[in-house]
């Protein structure tokens, strides 16, 4: 019986083997390409790469692992030219896929021919940058790619070290980067494959030129006259990939304004925040101060905000955006630092407190919602003095936007307690920027410790004696639902 059984387990095994190597056989003469993401997975769609010729099982496969299941549209028209070693300018929606869509190709390209100093990534912002490194790490976790951040707020000291390793990827903001070309002894781009500018408009309006003689990817969704002078004076022969030659934004995005007067914005901001309680939201300032002082005022009123803007250090920013995507946090307070390519996933609701003066920072802050397939909502604060910069936004994106439902009267019931948050808010920015100013008041960089952002001065008959939940009748203004 134990030589039949064994019999039969060989037999059962020369099957499989077999089925196996016809499998693998008919797999390399579809395409003619030995193990390519494209030949292993012809008959199963199992992730982003799978049909797209030239991408290899392994990087096929940490896409698989990242939940990538099919290309998107930008990914489809840039990573078959970029393969084939052409330069790209990508424009495409917010949310549609643009760092995979360079990302891919790269670390294909590492994968040929493997090169220190491989590749320089251009952002405009920090956080961006932390992000995108993230990204790349994440896809290029089986070859093990290494990065290297290169950003202000950090040692220069500690980047340098990093630098001297030599790392495969640079993903770097201009103004550091120019200050490690100049002053890091050994560190030089002169054998750089690949140049990324992400953001490009936003870049070049940094004032932030170079002569470019490598393939260079431009990504963005919007595109302005100074990408396409740097077009013609510095691409060779570009492709352009273009899912959408208008200034547009997601079919799934629900966008909306609301025309207050400008002394009455907290108190609509506080009403809308507590008929869509449970949700998470982004509310764009356009200034430090501003964002600073919401943040202030609705921690003053139990609401777990929290302010993410230039002024702070980096350490700060990096802890107030990890607090934000963890959930314990459910509302960020933030200036156009934030706009930029941040993939947030659970953003329910953008709302822009102040209307941005350029109307594609519009397309740019409402973009933070409704990526990759889900929904979202966004809403517009018009006051008096906004009209003509509203207009010009209905203008750029070729719709009249409906203006959003609200109780005016409920709204009014929340004045007395809004102004008594103001009044605490307004005390809370004095005395943080008079510790700025001691000479021995540490690095004054406190901007978001529980206890200088207003939860030691909760209203009084707020929800603070109770837990400080968001809900309590304090902030509601009295009414009961």
């Amino acid at each position: 019986k134990a030589s039949k059984c064994q019999q039969k387990q060989d037999v059962n095994k020369d099957e499989h083997t077999t089925k196996s190597d016809e499998k693998k056989s008919k797999t390399k003469k579809v395409l003619g390409l030995p193990m390519t993401c494209a030949a292993a997975c012809f008959d199963v769609v199992c992730c982003v790469c799978c049909i797209i010729q030239g991408v290899t099982e392994v990087l096929c496969e940490a896409c698989d692992q990242l939940g990538w299941k099919s290309p998107t549209k930008i990914q489809i028209e840039a990573i078959p030219v970029a393969l084939q070693g052409r330069d790209v300018i990508g424009l495409a929606e917010t949310g549609s896929g643009k760092t995979g869509a360079f990302a891919l190709p790269i670390l294909q390209s590492l994968l040929d021919s493997p090169q220190r100093l491989h590749t320089l990534v251009l952002t405009p912002t920090r956080e961006l940058a932390f992000q995108i490194a993230e990204q790349f790490e994440a896809l290029g976790s089986s070859i093990g790619v290494k990065c290297a951040v290169v950003v202000g707020g950090i040692d220069m000291m500690s980047q340098s070290l990093v630098l001297a390793k030599k790392p495969h990827i640079v993903i770097a903001t201009p103004g550091r980067l120019i200050d490690h070309l100049e002053n890091t002894k050994g560190f030089s781009l002169r054998a750089l494959k690949f140049l990324v500018m992400d953001e490009a408009d936003r870049i070049l309006n940094m004032d932030f030129e170079t002569e470019v003689d490598r393939r260079t990817f431009l990504f963005s969704a919007t595109m302005t006259k100074k990408v396409q002078k740097l077009q013609r004076a510095a691409l060779k022969d570009p492709v352009k990939c273009a899912v959408s030659t208008k200034y547009t934004t997601v079919d799934k995005l629900q966008q909306y304004y609301i025309f207050i007067p400008s002394k009455y914005k907290d108190c609509y901001l506080v009403s809308i925040l507590n008929d869509l309680a449970g949700n998470a939201f982004m509310i764009f300032c356009s200034t430090c101060n501003t964002a600073q002082r919401v943040a202030l005022l609705l921690r003053n009123l139990g609401i777990t905000a929290i302010p993410l803007h230039g002024q702070m250090g980096q350490n700060k920013r990096l802890g107030a955006l990890n607090k934000f995507k963890s959930k314990s946090r459910s509302v960020l307070l933030a200036t156009d630092v934030a706009s930029r390519g941040l993939d947030i996933p659970h953003v329910d609701c953008v709302i822009n407190y102040d209307i941005p003066t350029h109307s594609k920072d519009y397309i740019h802050r409402v973009g933070r919602t409704a990526r990759a397939g889900r929904a979202g909502k966004s809403i517009t604060f018009v006051t008096q003095y906004d009209v003509e910069l509203f207009q010009r936004i209905e203008s750029l994106i070729g719709k009249k936007l409906p203006a959003f439902p609200t109780q005016e009267d409920e709204v009014m019931m929340l004045v007395e307690r809004v102004s008594e948050a103001q009044r605490f808010a307004r005390l809370e920015m004095k005395e943080q920027g008079e510790k700025r100013k001691r000479p021995k008041g540490g690095d004054g960089d406190n901007d978001d410790t529980e206890q200088a952002s207003g939860v030691r001065k909760m209203v009084k008959g707020g929800p603070g004696a109770g837990g400080g939940k968001r809900g309590g009748a304090a902030w509601r203004g009295g009414r009961g639902r």
